[in-house]
């Protein structure tokens, strides 16, 4: 999951950008960074940090030119480093910067590919370098010395035949254009919108529709399943179809907690997805516990309170907040590695005593994966006087590991894998528990959108909408993605860094 935006405009591109990219935080707070095009010349910022540290006003004076493209990183693949922050770029051909939403499933394979046919030399562990090369050697292969809109959808269309995976991609190619496209399955989202000024008309294409109605951009639409929307540097917009069996299968995963509320997903509102997370959720313990003695509904904050709401409203309870949040700490799901998840639980919320002393409280989150939060916040009600806790997740239990770009790289890491709901409940140490059914979650998705006949579900039911992911594979990204392997990698490069430092060597990613 990481937050990517492009813009063509009649001025200047930077401060547009960076807004939009503050906007996207929540989908990435490991690494920030932009690169812009003027004259056929690109100019890049990238480093590690959120996206107000990242760029101070020198950074941004030489941000130039009316074209440029922005990410947000949360790492999946790989560890934190500033090596693997995006936008990538490579010379050869033109000079392409790429900007990735997403994981491919085949990198490893890509990899020997691209050096055996191309002598291309990967240089990091990030698929998203991958997919950059293998965009530039199709277009290589094209031997042009200028390009145009169907050398594009030449180039992609050849990508995605070779490409499995989930990716939502912008690509920049200096003097030509920006290149917006989806894989097959439509698993990452991706929208593009346009607005008229004095000048001329502007495009945008970005993660969330949320940046184009911030950016005062009207939204277009979502790019479909294997689509290519290419915007020429002077703002001319082709469009086409570039997969031969597009299948839209969006993560359902972004509805539950990715996405901001006020977003809109393939014509799904995430808001009033939520909302009806929420009503079947309290249909469910109605059903299940018709004399129950829950006495208030307390929300997680903050993308539980939608469904908390709904569900308080659907069982005639009262709705009450019981933690505050420290708006400062970042989302603790995208931080890399458990221990940080574990100490930053703490300092993100804190209990409203008089909420819960001498209460039954249903705490709701949207999701319960490694249990990490969960606990802590149950222990946090019982600390602050709660005579019995509930606990309701607005998601399924979430018992596979994720491919398509979400973190949850190992089965062993997900407190629910492998176990029974009461089971869960007894780690946890609530006093009950309430899944979401997963029809009941599809059909609060479906209903905002009947035409979507498909969601990636894979991390409730194991079942990979892409066809190509076996055990073996599954193996190999849990030996190379868990936080164990992680911390191996961050521990050597810090090692890396200490020899640097000794040896008086800095390194510079500005």
């Amino acid at each position: 999951m990481c937050g990517i935006i492009g813009i063509v405009a009649k001025t200047a591109v930077n401060q547009a950008i960076y807004d939009g990219l503050t906007v996207l935080q929540h989908r990435g707070q490991d690494a920030a960074g932009i690169v812009t095009c003027e004259d056929g010349r690109l100019y890049m910022r990238k480093s590690d940090g959120l996206v107000r540290d990242v760029f101070q006003t020198r950074h941004m004076v030489n941000l130039k030119g009316r074209m440029g493209v922005g990410h947000v990183r949360y790492p999946t693949a790989g560890a934190s480093s500033t090596a693997e922050a995006q936008p990538f770029y490579v010379n050869s051909p033109y000079g392409i910067v790429l900007a990735h939403n997403g994981n491919l499933t085949n990198s490893e394979v890509l990899k020997r590919e691209l050096f055996s046919e191309g002598l291309r030399h990967i240089n990091t562990d990030s698929d998203s370098e991958v997919l950059l090369n293998v965009l530039a050697h199709e277009l290589q292969t094209l031997a042009k010395v200028k390009i145009g809109p169907e050398d594009v959808f030449h180039a992609v269309s050849r990508l995605n035949k070779r490409c499995a995976g989930g990716y939502a991609v912008i690509t920049m190619i200096a003097g030509v254009g920006l290149i917006g496209f989806r894989d097959p399955y439509g698993i990452r989202p991706i929208v593009f919108g346009s607005r008229e000024t004095p000048k001329g008309r502007e495009y945008i294409i970005a993660s969330e529709s949320v940046a184009i109605d911030v950016l005062g951009f009207e939204l277009e639409r979502d790019i479909a399943p294997g689509e290519v929307v290419f915007i020429s540097e002077d703002g001319q917009v082709h469009t086409r179809q570039c997969a031969e069996h597009p299948q839209l299968s969006p993560c359902i995963f972004e509805l539950v907690y990715l996405a901001r509320p006020d977003s809109i997903i393939d014509g799904v509102s995430v808001h009033k997805a939520r909302m009806r997370m929420g009503e079947a959720l309290a249909r469910k313990i109605a059903r299940e516990w018709p004399d129950h003695d829950i006495e208030a509904v307390i929300p997680v904050p903050d993308t539980a309170r939608t469904a908390a709401m709904e569900l308080a409203h659907g069982l005639g309870l009262h709705y009450r907040e019981g933690f505050i949040k420290n708006r400062y700490i970042p989302r603790t799901f995208i931080m890399p590695g458990q221990a940080l998840r574990q100490r930053s639980v703490r300092q993100k919320l804190n209990a409203i005593g008089l909420e819960f002393e001498g209460k039954n409280v249903l705490l709701v989150d949207d999701s319960i994966v490694r249990g990490t939060t969960s606990m802590q916040i149950i222990q946090m009600a019982r600390d602050a006087g709660a005579r019995r806790v509930y606990f309701a997740s607005a998601a399924p239990p979430v018992s596979y590991p994720n491919v398509y770009g979400i973190d949850m790289p190992t089965g062993e890491e997900l407190i629910a894998h492998g176990r029974t709901p009461d089971e869960v409940c007894a780690l946890l140490g609530a006093d009950r528990l309430f899944y979401q059914d997963v029809e009941d979650l599809v059909d609060a998705a479906r209903k905002g959108n009947p035409a979507i006949e498909h969601f990636d579900i894979s991390c409730f039911n194991g079942q990979y909408v892409t066809g190509d992911v076996s055990k073996h594979y599954l193996t190999q990204v849990e030996s190379e993605r868990s936080d164990e392997a992680k911390n191996k990698r961050a521990k050597a490069s810090n090692s890396l860094q200490d020899m640097y430092t000794s040896a008086g060597v800095t390194a510079d990613a500005g």
